[in-house]
């Protein structure tokens, strides 16, 4: 097991996820690791400027990596992002 994180350090990754249109990018993530961001904007039909503040904060929150691909940013999960994607999809299915 790793090292324990603090309440400090868990508030970080929880507050990134505590908005809707966070929710559905990290489930999208998931679904299409490398989207870009019009591929999120695509999906999830939302503006642009909205979905790449969402798209930030996931990314400060340490959730989400952003790699250029020429001019293109692509975005994938971090292992923390996929510990939570894993506990979203858990908690989305519960009756």
């Amino acid at each position: 097991m790793g090292k324990i994180k603090s309440a400090k350090q868990m508030e970080r990754h929880l507050k990134g996820i505590s908005n809707h249109y966070r929710i559905k990018i990290l489930l999208l993530i998931s679904d299409q690791p490398d989207i870009t961001l019009e591929g999120i904007v695509d999906n999830i039909k939302a503006n642009e400027k909205t979905i790449g503040e969402h798209t930030r904060r996931l990314y400060v929150a340490g959730l989400i990596n952003k790699s250029y691909r020429g001019k293109f940013r692509e975005h994938n999960l971090t292992p923390y992002g996929k510990m939570l994607v894993k506990f979203l999809k858990s908690f989305q299915s519960v009756q």
